[in-house]
């Protein structure tokens, strides 16, 4: 049997999209999930079953350590393995798209390169790393318990199933000014002040708060999409501990 590829949640390549416009110095992070104490040995089963692909345990946890990259899109308290779950199975169902239709699921290194360094530059918990260096990008991963080949991989995925979302999706969606507003003050800034983490400015953030929205006017059109990929992929729930109900693990997620 194959092992499911680890790629990122949909919303989160929809957000991406507007990164590199947006300065997130101020946005505080997710609480990652940290790695393994050296040595230990993580005692590993599967979890759920799409067809010939199986997601293990342990790339449950690794997708939620991959939340540390994703400070806007994965909020505080949010990092749950019931999404994590949702996110790798919806990731496998799209890439399976993907490859039926003959789109490539990666992009050219030289662009990876790009879009991880002005990753590197954004993300709030690196500052105390210092990634703008090597060594520090590296530290911070290591802290972590990713690796820069892993994030390379992570984001090649990324960028192409963001093009093909776009190309899909997002034609002819437009987001006002005043809904990135409310969606900032309705939203944002509850979950912030819920873990008492500073508010960032509105202009520092509109534009990754666009890609919210813009996910969340196609989210209908998505689900829809995605709850017939579920119907054909034979995904079966092995772990209990997992809720079984997908369509409403993304309704909610798409709040």
């Amino acid at each position: 049997m194959k092992r499911v590829i680890l790629i990122p949640a949909v919303c989160a390549m929809l957000i991406a999209a507007g990164a590199a416009h947006a300065q997130t110095d101020a946005l505080p992070g997710p609480k990652p999930v940290p790695p393994p104490p050296a040595g230990a040995e993580e005692l590993d089963h599967v979890v759920a079953a799409i067809g010939t692909n199986v997601i293990l345990q342990s790339d449950v946890y690794q997708e939620m350590r991959f939340s540390v990259l994703e400070p806007l899109q994965v909020l505080p308290g949010e990092n749950t393995p019931d999404r994590a779950l949702r996110r790798l199975i919806d990731r496998t169902l799209i890439l399976e798209q993907m490859k039926q239709q003959q789109l490539p699921v990666t992009v050219p290194e030289a662009q990876v390169t790009k879009a991880v360094d002005e990753l590197r530059r954004q993300i709030p918990a690196c500052r105390q790393y210092h990634c703008e260096t090597g060594q520090g990008w590296e530290n911070f991963l290591r802290a972590h318990g990713l690796t820069p080949e892993m994030v390379q991989q992570r984001w090649s995925q990324r960028m192409a199933i963001l093009h093909f979302i776009d190309l899909r999706f997002r034609a002819g969606i437009r987001v006002s000014s005043e809904q990135i507003a409310q969606y900032y003050r309705k939203t944002l800034l509850p979950a912030l002040a819920k873990e008492h983490e500073p508010a960032p400015p509105l202009d520092d953030v509109s534009s990754r708060i666009q890609e919210v929205l813009l996910q969340q006017q196609v989210s209908g059109l998505f689900q829809d999409w995605l709850s017939s990929l579920r119907d054909q992929g034979n995904i079966r729930i092995v772990d209990p501990a997992y809720s079984a109900d997908l369509d409403a693990q993304s309704q909610e997620g798409s709040q």
